[in-house]
């Protein structure tokens, strides 16, 4: 059995694996804290958890962190975790538990999972765009997992595309995340909602100030007219970035992922079309698959598990 997690700015997801890693033989959530020493105490439990779930030993563990990991499972640092910086998680994890332990970014993992075993599958050239609160990327080229010179690969979220633009919470100017994200989403929101639009969004939240990503999300999955209409226009928001993915990595699938691709076709299917308006010589060059990710908010849990599978020989290789 194969442990994996998921370490995000408010839950800790973990499973347990064995011949099916789409079907974890266990499953337990914890609260994220903000303490690396807790932050530690938190992934043992967990692990004696999953093992007591299970009746089965935990041969490994795999790790993926909403931050810039580098290659020695150092946790350098983390927007969505404030105060845990520079924590030799790996080096802790395997003092603690004395078994092999593998760390990633979160998005780095999923990317993995919708690879091998998601809406990525069969192919070598892929891209996957997590959009959640903010926006992770990770990318399988040629088969292997980019990772990049420190391992801090994939952090397209904050790439500027407007470099005249506002200030993001990092203090760059104009990134992609903050217009494409979650947050994003809520601001386009609230401000249409401030010009008299968006009647049902408004109401569901109590005020404009109110308005969230997931307000817009429920008024989608309603089939109101005003908020498909602000999901269409935040897709080229969206699509702004994927076209500069395909610029640079020329995948064959982009598989969108992360909490707002519940909201079904009427996203993914805008991104898609934005897309291919966007990438340069469209009309002469194929397409690349524009898909929404097939294993749910899991895939960075089940992404770390068979990263740490294949470093014991038990599954395909990201090398």
């Amino acid at each position: 059995m194969h442990c994996g997690f998921d370490i995000g700015g408010t839950k800790v997801l973990g499973v347990a694996v064995t011949d099916d890693p789409v079907r974890p033989q266990a499953v337990r959530r914890r609260p994220t804290t903000y303490d690396a020493g807790a932050l530690v105490d938190t992934i043992v439990g967990m692990v004696a958890d999953l093992e007591h779930d299970t009746g089965q030993p935990c041969e490994g563990l795999g790790l993926g962190i909403a931050g810039i990991v580098d290659r020695q499972g150092t946790l350098r640092y983390s927007p969505n975790i404030p105060g845990v910086v520079d924590l030799p998680i790996r080096r802790l994890l395997v003092e603690a538990l004395e078994r092999p332990v593998v760390v990633e970014n979160d998005a780095t993992a999923a990317t993995w999972a919708e690879a091998t075993l998601g809406a990525g599958q069969g192919s070598d050239h892929v891209a996957f765009v997590a959009l959640g609160t903010g926006i992770g990327t990770g990318f399988v080229v040629d088969g292997r997992l980019l990772r990049g010179w420190n391992g801090f690969a994939g952090e397209s979220g904050h790439m500027t595309v407007d470099k005249d633009g506002p200030l993001h919470i990092t203090g760059a100017p104009g990134p992609w995340e903050y217009f494409a994200s979650g947050n994003g989403l809520g601001r386009m929101a609230r401000e249409a909602a401030a010009a008299g639009g968006l009647g049902a969004v408004r109401e569901a939240a109590g005020s404009v100030d109110a308005i969230r990503g997931e307000h817009v999300h429920h008024a989608v999955v309603e089939g109101d007219a005003e908020a498909l209409e602000l999901v269409r226009a935040f897709a080229r928001e969206v699509a702004v970035g994927v076209a500069n993915l395909v610029h640079v990595l020329d995948p064959e699938v982009v598989v969108i992922g992360g909490g707002l691709v519940e909201m079904g076709s009427v996203l993914v299917d805008a991104v898609r079309d934005h897309t291919h308006e966007l990438v340069l010589g469209g009309p002469h060059r194929p397409r690349p698959e524009v898909v929404g990710a097939r294993l749910g908010s899991r895939a960075g849990a089940l992404g770390s598990a068979l990263l740490v599978a294949a470093e014991l020989g038990g599954g395909p290789s990201p090398h």
